[in-house]
């Protein structure tokens, strides 16, 4: 499909397909990561992560570890630095998990109690694992079900509305001719990146400097100076190169840790989490507890909409998993009612991860729209274009453009979708059932002030300067081709630096709202300094630059329904005699706006997509009621797709123009991609089998159990295959 072109372009670069400028670098291993970057004297701490779920420390034995080879400091609530600022965060509230080595107080397994720090990391590792501490326990609840007791509705928040209602939900449900009440559930789940968290702290001419892997430097610089009670300017946070966030790599403990030892040693100090501690301080997806029920008409017209999603959080910080507020988005009905309720257990914090909310929410709603529109005996595509909103469904406002529908009709023309038959269990190849599903996507495409600096230097070329994070996406690539169109020059003039505090506040990689704020900050620097070179004159050696800073122009948007679409399409087979779910096909066609780079772009959405197939059938965080940890905390225990799991994936996009759009029509596309997956392979397994699956993932255990009980022993399933 060809791309929306949005203003017009002089050069060409956005909309063309380029390889990443850091590309050789990586694969050439000289891209440096937070945990590589070589400093002089150099030390190593390891943290040490609480074993029991709740209590009080009443004793580190610290002095047989001090006294072990290369130990410098053991750290710990009896001796660590006092923290007097305050942890304000994204959400707006203090976070006292940052307030690391302050209290005795225990409120989950994997709670920092101390940091080894050793002239090796073997050293520190070796201490750390001999270090004894002794707990006073309490007992520990971890259970998380629906509707269990202590579950609440936050207070709205200026980032969390937790519940909305529009008409009366039970009279339109009374008066409908088809209803579906049904429950989901999702498990927890882990953002797993490739590098782990790493951070080094050292005091360099009065300055605190910290090498990180994060996903916004500003934002961790600003966060370490309230901590520290210390002036902002006297901080600077740089992170060159991220092996993966998903939305983890905010600020974490690990930071603060190195921090801290860089203060007491006076020497750099590098902290790298463990795979298993990354499970437990870095946060996660909750677990939830959705109900979703639909009333509509015999024609499949929504009169009711009722999305109830529950999840869990820690007991010292509230967080929310949003599910039910994508069906504030997704349909039209008469009566709408959401709502976020979360119980507070003895568990770490979770946090946002990729396509927070909208991920776990799409399961439910659109696992829902196809069981209505079976029940309606309607395909389900048609059922979703009746009820299409003109506006946002419950705020009413406008949408900046909306084209879900231009996906499902040229996904399903690909994915050959007018051939299906809608019966359930037909299609069978030996022992595998076939079947097909889709489902819809969204995720929010927001804008967040910025600044950015772009200098006109004396060779001729230009450098932007701008605090965003590339943490895989692409974005040093996508910058310098939106710089490259206006500035009117090849991209191979610009260069592009990012990830350091001292350019200035900018939005952080996250929510899919990075590259357009960004974009829009480095549009209006280039254009201001277009202006200044127009006046003619030499070039100074120092170079000219123009700067920007986007809170008043974003402070000025009109209200509207801000999001990008899709539709996904996937073919399963069923092993009847194994449970295993084969996914054979996935197909994504997205309404994402202006698309930057064509290449990146679909790297993204595929990525996406292969963490949808994931989620559907894979990925499980279980965790151990008597002790409040996981089973199996690592990459072997927690399993998640591999490449023989994942078919041949298409993701394209449709032209979805935004018109008096300020940045050209670039919409966010970072986690739209994982929206709506799981929903459409439950779908198709619904269609292979016959039988609903409304708890992910779909475990072959669970098929086989869901088969038995639909099948009993021995009796025929379709095509003449056997239940045993």
């Amino acid at each position: 499909m060809t791309t929306t072109t949005g203003t017009p372009v002089t050069t060409g670069a956005v909309g063309a397909a380029r390889s990443r400028v850091e590309g050789r670098d990586k694969v050439t291993g000289a891209a440096r990561y937070a945990g590589e970057i070589p400093f002089a004297d150099l030390a190593h701490g390891w943290m040490v992560a609480s074993t029991v779920a709740r209590g009080r420390i009443l004793e580190v034995e610290d002095a047989p570890v001090l006294a072990m080879p290369g130990v410098l400091a053991v750290l710990h609530h009896g001796n660590a630095p006092r923290v007097e600022g305050e942890f304000i965060g994204l959400l707006g509230r203090p976070d006292p998990v940052m307030a690391v080595f302050q209290h005795d107080r225990v409120p989950f397994v994997g709670w920092p109690v101390a940091l080894v720090v050793a002239e090796t990391s073997e050293q520190a590792r070796e201490a750390a694992e001999a270090l004894v501490v002794h707990y006073d326990t309490e007992p520990h609840d971890v259970a998380f079900y629906a509707d269990r007791p202590g579950t609440y509705t936050p207070e709205n928040s200026p980032m969390l509305q937790a519940e909305t209602t529009k008409g009366d939900v039970e009279a339109e449900l009374a008066a409908s001719a088809v209803v579906v009440d049904a429950r989901y559930t999702t498990p927890e789940e882990h953002h797993s990146s490739m590098e782990p968290h790493a951070a080094t702290a050292r005091w360099e001419g009065g300055r605190l400097e910290v090498h990180d892997s994060n996903q916004g430097s500003k934002w961790v610089a600003d966060e370490l100076a309230a901590l520290f009670s210390l002036d902002p300017a006297s901080v600077r946070v740089r992170s060159e190169h991220v092996g993966g966030a998903f939305g983890s790599k905010g600020v974490r403990p690990h930071q603060v840790l190195a921090v801290m030892a860089a203060t007491v040693l006076d020497r750099p100090v590098r902290v790298v989490l463990t795979r298993r501690q990354m499970f437990s301080v870095v946060g996660y997806r909750s677990p939830t507890a959705q109900r979703v029920r639909l009333g509509a008409d015999a024609d499949g017209r929504l009169r009711s909409l009722d999305h109830q999603a529950q999840s869990l959080t820690s007991t010292v910080f509230e967080f929310v998993e949003q599910s039910a507020s994508i069906a504030r988005i997704m349909y039209d009905a008469d009566a709408h009612h959401t709502v976020n309720r979360v119980v507070p257990v003895d568990v770490p914090t979770p946090t946002w991860m990729r396509a927070p909310g909208e991920a776990p929410g799409s399961f439910a709603l659109e696992s829902a729209l196809d069981e209505l529109a079976e029940k309606c005996g309607i395909d389900p595509i048609a059922l979703r274009a009746r009820n299409e909103p003109v506006a946002g469904p419950v705020s009413q406002l406008p949408f900046s453009s909306r084209n879900l529908n231009a996906c499902f009709q040229e996904g399903a023309r690909r994915f050959g979708w007018a051939a299906r038959d809608p019966r359930p269990g037909l299609r069978r190849e030996g022992r595998w059932l076939l079947g097909t599903g889709t489902a819809a996507a969204t995720y929010p495409s927001g804008v967040a002030p910025s600044t950015a600096a772009v200098t006109a230097e004396a060779d001729g070329t230009f450098t932007v300067r701008i605090t965003a994070a590339d943490v895989g996406t692409g974005a040093r690539t996508a910058l310098t081709q939106i710089a490259a169109d206006a500035l009117s020059v090849a991209a191979e003039r610009v260069r592009v630096r990012i990830a350091d505090s001292d350019f200035g506040p900018a939005m952080v990689a996250g929510g899919s709202t990075g590259t357009r704020s960004w974009a829009w900050a480095v549009m209006a620097a280039a254009g201001d300094l277009r202006e200044q070179l127009a006046l003619g004159g030499d070039i100074p050696p120092q170079g000219i630059t123009a700067r920007s800073n986007t809170a008043e122009l974003v402070g000025s948007l009109p209200p509207k329904e801000r999001h990008s679409f899709g539709a996904q399409f996937a073919e399963v087979a069923v092993d009847v005699t194994s449970g295993e779910v084969r996914v054979r096909r996935l197909l994504g066609i997205f309404a994402a706006g202006r698309i930057v780079n064509p290449l990146t772009a679909r790297s993204q959405l595929v990525g996406g997509m292969t963490w949808g197939l994931s989620m559907a059938l894979h990925e499980e965080a279980i965790r151990d009621q008597a002790s409040g940890g996981h089973v199996g905390a690592d990459l072997a225990g927690y399993h998640f797709a591999a490449n023989a799991d994942v078919p041949l994936i298409e993701a394209d996009w449709v032209d979805d123009p935004v018109p008096d759009d300020p940045v050209g029509g670039i919409k966010g596309i970072g986690e739209i991609g994982v929206v709506g997956v799981a929903a459409a392979i439950a779908n198709a397994v619904w269609h292979a089998t016959g039988v609903r699956h409304r708890d992910l993932p779909i475990r072959p255990d669970r098929v086989l159990r869901a088969a038995s009980a639909t099948h009993p022993a021995g009796q025929a399933t379709p095509e003449g295959g056997s239940v045993a």
